[in-house]
């Protein structure tokens, strides 16, 4: 028992109360989704007549449900673009490709199964996604207690459980967090790399330089004036690195295919995406869509509500990061009502004010009960096969 105990003391702090989240939701959400299906088996109406080709794919994506559950949707688009050939002419271009393309040389060291490295990338990033939420939490909160609370809110999201399914969203917020970490701690070449691989994994990611910019003036007080510039030139020149990670996206995309613009192209005619204002979509959804597309903009009501009466704890970047989180994706226009819970888990500040508001650990205790039984509902749902409420 000691010798557990001396090694268990060598463990950086972050890491034992990280892993212990990480192994335990792991648990949780596996073990309830194992037996959720177990029993929809008997259940005429899951899945609905238009998801049976999905529960198809995943049943060929693994023979064990612990794994099927966490494939849906663009998950099998992933996994083509994992396979695709790179010798051959590419004609995918509706997905950024980090996220595959992080799979491709791990899927040859697990016998060429391709959607378990796709797996194993989104639950590492989850991992690491949850360490740098604790440093980034304990920095801006200030002590370990509020860090804690910050990671747990994280895991609570509404639709958190998709941390752990094969798709974007550990990778994005993973590296997201990261980018913000660093920059905190001043250390903008870091912040540049990091937020150069931020823009390869989602189109969003590089409009995150914006609120990357005002951590790097409100360090140096907002000043303004010829040599303030050149101070936050000589310091902050590494944050082109962000759009630069977009605009290799491109590169690539006119190589391939003479399309400097091939990802939009692809996504308005894979998708019906156009380019719309965000508040009239944000409006439209509330009075102009049926009851569960209005939900779900409710959602995004409630997230902007948070942000803006949580501003004096946040401070301007990270509002500004969390508007842009929720605006960009709306601004998509209507086909974003289907995705929206699943691109509001990247708004990460809310978790922060959340962690703030709910020092007192009866608030704490009743917020956590909340936000734990809505997530099973939507876990539930998931399960359900009902994947186009969430994705």
């Amino acid at each position: 028992m000691d010798r557990w105990r001396r090694a268990a003391d060598r463990v950086p702090a972050p890491w034992l109360f990280v892993a212990g989240v990480f192994v335990g939701t792991k648990v949780v959400l596996s073990g309830v989704g194992v037996v959720a299906l177990s029993a929809f088996d008997e259940v005429p109406w899951a899945p609905p007549p238009d998801e049976t080709t999905m529960r198809e794919q995943q049943r060929a994506i693994s023979g064990h449900r612990a794994v099927q559950l966490w494939f849906a949707w663009d998950s099998f688009l992933y996994d083509h673009l994992t396979r695709v050939p790179l010798d051959e002419p590419w004609r995918d271009f509706g997905f950024p490709l980090l996220y595959p393309f992080l799979a491709r040389p791990l899927a040859p060291l697990l016998g060429g199964d391709t959607a378990l490295a796709l797996l194993l990338v989104a639950n590492v990033a989850f991992l690491l996604m949850l360490f740098y939420a604790h440093r980034l939490g304990e920095r801006l909160l200030g002590d370990d207690a509020s860090a804690r609370r910050f990671v747990r809110y994280l895991v609570l999201l509404p639709t958190a459980f998709l941390f752990q399914a094969a798709l974007t969203e550990s990778l994005f917020l993973c590296l997201a967090l990261a980018a913000f970490h660093y920059a905190e701690r001043r250390r903008w070449l870091l912040v540049g790399i990091v937020g150069f691989f931020l823009a390869l994994s989602r189109s969003v990611g590089f409009f995150v330089v914006l609120p990357l910019a005002l951590v790097l003036l409100r360090q140096h007080g907002y000043r303004l004036g010829p040599r303030a510039l050149w101070g936050y030139v000589r310091v902050g020149w590494p944050l082109v690195l962000v759009p630069a990670g977009w605009l290799t996206f491109m590169a690539f995309c006119r190589w391939q295919s003479g399309d400097w613009f091939a990802y939009k192209h692809a996504q308005e005619k894979g998708w019906g995406i156009s380019v719309q204002n965000p508040l009239g979509v944000l409006w439209h959804g509330l009075t102009g869509t049926p009851p569960r597309d209005a939900l779900r903009v409710w959602f995004a009501v409630v997230v902007l509500v948070v942000l803006v009466a949580g501003v004096r704890h946040l401070g301007l970047p990270y509002l500004v990061y969390g508007l842009i989180m929720v605006l960009v994706p709306l601004s998509m226009g209507p086909p974003v009502y289907k995705s929206l819970l699943r691109y509001l888990l990247a708004v990460f500040p809310v978790g922060l004010v959340l962690a703030r508001w709910a020092r007192h650990a009866t608030a704490d205790a009743w917020l956590t009960a909340a936000l734990a039984l809505l997530q099973g509902a939507l876990f539930v749902i998931w399960l359900a096969y009902w994947t186009h409420y969430i994705i």
